[in-house]
């Protein structure tokens, strides 16, 4: 199982040059229901939520989407390894949350910051 962040599903869905690879698609998708509101608000904000409406509809379709939860939200209250920023910060806790209740996950992020905090939180991460 992947746990998707939010620079993976925009890069994708903007069609940037360090898109994800096309394996990812055949995993099975995890992540918190923040991407949700990350994706529109981004999409928003450049212009573009009417031209990729149909596609981020697809894409959101396809990732099974973890609620906040109040496990969650206490985990992300706890100190990390390294300051990270609150939305960080509750993809983290969302993934730890995941690892801690027996599910094989790893994260796909470009956000080196955040990598950097999975590996020392032992989050595997996939090589994008």
């Amino acid at each position: 199982m992947i746990y998707l962040d939010t620079s993976v599903a925009l890069a994708f869905l903007l069609s940037e040059v360090r898109r994800p690879p096309e394996t990812i698609w055949e995993n099975s998708l995890v992540s918190s229901r923040l991407i949700e509101y990350e994706i529109w608000t981004s999409l928003h904000r450049l212009g573009l939520s009417e031209v990729l409406s149909e596609s981020t509809h697809a894409l959101l379709g396809r990732i099974a989407l973890l609620e906040l939860s109040t496990a969650v939200l206490s985990r992300a209250l706890e100190e990390f390894p390294k300051p990270v920023r609150t939305l960080d910060a509750l993809h983290l806790a969302s993934c730890t949350y995941l690892l801690d209740h027996g599910r094989r996950v790893s994260l796909a992020s470009y956000d080196q910051k955040m990598c950097v905090v999975a590996t020392e939180m032992k989050i595997p991460l996939i090589e994008l």
